[in-house]
Order: C-alpha cells, then structure tokens, then sequence
C-alpha cells in the first residue's frame, strides 16, 4: 500500500461551475459540492475531479512551452465521431494540432482551454 490514495485532480479555471458542468455531462458525473470559488464531481470509483476558480487565469498554450500544457485528461471512448460531436456540443473545441489520431487519440479544449484527449483502445 502507499503512502497515500488519491483524493482529487484540481483544474484552475475562470469559472467553476461551468467547467463542473461540463466534465459531469462529458463523464456522467455528478457535481457533489459546491462553494463560491471551487466546485466537485464524482464518480462511482474513488477521486474525483475539482474545479477552482483563479482570477486572470490564462489556460494552457499546448503545443508550445510558453505556458505547458503541465497534464492533461486522457478519456475512453468507443466511437470516436459520435464522442467528438457530443464533446463539441457541450462546449469543447476540438485542438488544431492532432498529433495521434492515426494512434487512437484526438485532442481537444475543455471550455476554460484546459487540454485532454480521447482515446479509442
């Protein structure tokens, strides 16, 4: 056993709630907490994913180092198409930059521009 078990992945952004919203309806998530400045959504599983609101914040600039991705988001999906429209209706965009497709991933932007990719095993 280690010495510690995940609790949460925290994800500064703009605007909690909407962000919130977004990875509950992306992973059938729940949001489980809400306060002024941070927001939470769970799973069935342990962890959970946790917004918190950041004043200027400036998202992420990927391919480029000038502001790193610094992690991102690797999500399962079955067909890539029929999730690529859903994620796009929900608020996402879909990266210019598709370095994998051919390897069973596709990039996108999370509404604050947050990356994180889908994947097809």
């Amino acid at each position: 056993m280690g010495i510690a078990q995940m609790r949460s992945v925290v994800l500064d952004c703009p605007d909690p709630r909407r962000l919130a919203d977004f990875y509950s309806a992306l992973l059938g998530w729940k949001v489980t907490g809400t306060e002024d400045d941070w927001v939470a959504v769970t799973g069935d599983g342990p962890g959970r994913l946790c917004f918190q609101r950041v004043p200027d914040y400036r998202p992420p600039e990927w391919p480029t180092a000038e502001r790193p991705q610094q992690f991102h988001l690797d999500l399962t999906v079955e067909d890539f198409d029929e999730a690529e429209k859903a994620v796009l209706a929900l608020g996402a965009s879909k990266h210019p930059c598709q370095p994998g497709e051919d390897e069973g991933f596709r990039v996108f932007l999370d509404p604050a521009g947050h990356p994180f990719c889908l994947c097809v095993d």
